[in-house]
């Protein structure tokens, strides 16, 4: 497997690129979009007062965004200082609710509303169209909430495909042994009795919990390096979920 290190180019780089045209560019945007789902639907959830009452409306509107970014057309105006598509998406979902607000409010006056195309949305720290600021306690809740499920969702991934992995090689039951000393080991006195159950001695137990944590790691920061400008990046970003994850 290539290592994160000897990327080329990131699926974030391939979609600014290819300005979604290409089969490969709108491939690489739906994974990204798959990372981002639960995140986005969940920061709307939270903006919009919904949470945790009336998820299907915060699906609707999930779907209603992903749908068009997914059309192929939002990201004409993106460029590579974007950086962090993680970034860019919080800034587009961020004008995405603006707009659906500004069109329930005209509904209810009996008037119609412009809406703000996506392709039109930078990134969060660039001002919305309409003036509404994403600071303003009445309205979004702070960016951390959003980062932090994005945090989930990437270690979650890796997980899952480091459950996978072991399943496909015959080592689940092993995997499941060691699972528990991945992240949040258990104290040291209870790794003989964790060694044994695998049959494992004490320094293969040692070794391969080291192989599955480093595993893991690679896989985390692969998923990182695909969401951000440059592959250079991914050791800070990695650094920030990581503090996403431990602050409360």
């Amino acid at each position: 497997m290539t290592a994160p290190h000897t990327f080329q180019t990131t699926r974030w780089t391939q979609v600014v690129a290819a300005r979604g045209d290409s089969p490969e560019a709108r491939l690489a945007l739906r994974e990204l979009c798959e990372t981002y789902y639960a995140p986005v639907e969940m920061f709307i959830r939270r903006s919009r007062g919904d949470f945790p009452q009336r998820p299907d409306d915060a699906r609707d509107l999930t779907q209603a965004f992903f749908a068009k970014l997914l059309e192929g057309h939002s990201l004409n105006h993106a460029d590579r200082t974007q950086g962090r598509f993680r970034s860019y998406l919080l800034g587009a979902v961020k004008h995405f609710l603006a707009d659906q607000r500004d069109r329930d409010r005209a509904v209810k006056r009996g008037g119609g509303t412009h809406p703000v195309p996506l392709a039109n949305m930078g990134t969060e720290d660039e001002p919305h169209s309409d003036g509404h600021d994403p600071a303003d306690p009445q309205g979004f809740p702070p960016d951390a909430y959003f980062d932090r499920q994005w945090g989930l969702a990437i270690v979650q991934q890796a997980m899952t495909q480091l459950r996978a992995e072991a399943s496909a090689a015959g080592d689940l039951a092993r995997f499941e042994g060691l699972q528990p000393w991945l992240v949040t080991p258990s104290g040291h006195e209870t790794a003989p009795a964790a060694a044994r159950s695998l049959n494992l001695t004490d320094g293969a137990f040692k070794v391969a919990v080291h192989r599955l944590r480093k595993r893991y790691r690679q896989l985390v920061l692969e998923r990182i390096t695909a969401t951000v400008g440059d592959p250079s990046e991914a050791a800070e970003e990695l650094s920030y979920l990581v503090t996403v994850l431990t602050t409360n």
